[in-house]
């Protein structure tokens, strides 16, 4: 099994006629998800012809999520709109009544994220995002931009604020492979949290193992070690990024941002460790206490 996202899943692409959402688009259909299309109200009725192994590959362009809903039975979005458009293609997602919409912008304003996240969820539409490398089943489907040739499938589960630290533990554990691996992103709100993927990795049976990967700033991590302690059987790894980062000053992510004693480092490792988790001092530390976990 995997959570959010499988071998079924039908993807369309909001914005997949920019530079960047035809790269992306190129590589999900190279690792195998299936690609239905694209959104774009401009071009509807169109196509945009997508090189995959030295061919080209020609996917039809619609002008809402509906219609690609109609025409080819989407049910995930990966959305590579602008920042100023974000808002409306999170909303346009929901109404059509996508169950998952993937959402890679990043620099969205908080105050649209928010409001874009509470009408989502009012429809039952799960968001990933934003500002995130999307959700990758290895070998199964792909959505976003997550690199699909590090690892291969397997039995641990991975969820992490960081989309770099999500490529360097699938790396670090390509002989092992994963379940899923769902980049939840890093800004101050977000749609999917660690207690969601701690859910679901939990109720699944293929999965026996979880990463958690975290960040300073927030307590996103302090309510996982809560979540983990009351509700989760599993093995738990943890590594959380920014011991060294300097107070009060915004790292790479928009929510990395340490105020006083709150959000370090420190404390959620001591939070962490105190619910049963064995935390790394870095990602080869954390990825080697797998291994340990499986092979005992």
């Amino acid at each position: 099994m995997t959570i959010f996202l499988d071998s079924s899943s039908r993807v369309v692409v909001q914005g997949m006629t920019g530079a960047e959402g035809m790269k992306h688009t190129a590589r999900m259909l190279a690792s195998g998800t299936t690609v239905v299309g694209g959104v774009n109200p401009r071009k509807a009725g169109t196509s945009a012809g997508v090189e995959v192994h030295g061919e080209e590959r020609s996917l039809p362009v619609f002008g809402t999520v509906a219609h690609a809903i109609d025409a080819e039975g989407a049910d995930v979005s990966v959305i590579f709109v602008p920042k100023q458009a974000a808002k409306g293609a999170i909303v346009e997602a929901a109404d059509a009544g996508l169950s998952l919409a993937v959402v890679i912008t990043e620099g969205i304003p908080v105050a649209d994220v928010a409001s874009a996240l509470a009408h989502a969820q009012e429809r039952g539409t799960r968001i990933i995002g934003p500002n995130c490398p999307g959700i990758i089943s290895p070998g199964r489907s792909n959505a976003g931009i997550t690199p699909a040739d590090i690892t291969g499938p397997g039995p641990i589960g991975l969820v992490s604020r960081s989309g770099t630290l999500t490529y360097q533990m699938m790396h670090e554990l390509r002989d092992v492979g994963f379940t899923t691996c769902v980049g939840i992103g890093g800004d101050p709100v977000v749609g999917t949290t660690h207690l969601d993927c701690l859910e679901a990795f939990e109720a699944d049976p293929e999965t026996e193992a979880i990463v958690l990967i975290g960040e300073i700033g927030g307590d996103d991590e302090e309510r996982a070690a809560d979540f983990i302690r009351e509700r989760v059987a599993k093995p738990v790894v943890g590594y959380v990024a920014g011991f060294t980062a300097p107070e009060g000053r915004t790292m790479g992510h928009a929510g990395a941002i340490v105020s006083g004693t709150s959000g370090t480092a420190e404390a959620k490792k001591r939070a962490l460790e105190a619910a049963g988790v064995r935390v790394g001092t870095t990602p080869t530390e954390a990825a080697g206490l797998v291994r340990d976990l499986l092979g005992s």
